[in-house]
């Protein structure tokens, strides 16, 4: 069937593909909006680990404020400007946002997170595991089997406070790693979360307990 500039415009806009992919995806969906969609995102997964290493330096910031108590500032980097400029990045990167605000990341990966602070977490664990072991056991074995706990325990750890493990709060079936995937695949290009900050009112200074996160993780799921 014919395929009029305007659907193609339309598809493009919705998923920053090539206008000859969009045109050649929509053919062969018969003009089906959604179909051309998934068929997009079905040929992007094959490339798309291809593009892993391509320079993303544009993009744009993402932000959220929860009734003036929680603000979160996150930068989303794309490879064009065009990309960064769809519908689909800009919800990402307000999802992000809300992600954020809600869960309080540390990290936005493993790798990112600092050594310091890991070598400290590490000890804790250990000690947490060697207490937990029979007190009459020799301390070079109490020490032996904490370290092979602390190895999975520090893997939860990981999964808590790295914003790539934590599961998606508005989809946990996806962690936030998928949902990157996903939204680079209907893109078609490489996507990163590069950096975030995240602020709360008094934080740090003794105050009324207030769940702020909470609320927002039920506007969320609203």
């Amino acid at each position: 069937m014919a395929v009029s500039a305007k659907l193609v415009k339309e598809l493009r806009e919705k998923t920053g593909a090539g206008m000859m992919d969009c045109k050649k995806a929509l053919t062969e969906t018969d003009g089906n909006i959604d179909d051309a969609i998934k068929l997009l995102k079905e040929k992007g997964q094959a490339t798309l680990d291809k593009k892993a290493d391509r320079i993303a330096a544009e993009g744009i910031i993402g932000s959220y404020i929860h009734n003036d108590k929680i603000g979160v500032i996150v930068e989303i980097n794309t490879e064009t400007d065009f990309s960064a400029n769809t519908d689909t990045v800009k919800e990402f990167a307000k999802n992000i946002a809300m992600h954020i605000a809600a869960l309080n990341p540390l990290y936005i990966s493993e790798e990112d997170a600092d050594e310091k602070d890991v070598a400290e977490q590490k000890e804790i664990l250990i000690k947490q595991a060697m207490n937990e072991a029979n007190p009459n056991m020799p301390e070079d074995k109490k020490e032996m089997i904490a370290h092979k706990k602390v190895e999975g325990r520090l893997k939860k750890y990981f999964k808590d406070v790295c914003l790539m493990d934590q599961q998606y709060i508005k989809n946990p079936d996806l962690t936030i790693e998928q949902y990157l995937r996903d939204t680079a695949n209907n893109v078609g290009e490489n996507i990163k979360i590069r950096r975030f900050a995240r602020f709360e009112v008094g934080e740090g200074l003794e105050k009324k307990e207030e769940d702020f996160a909470k609320e927002v993780q039920s506007q969320m799921n609203a």
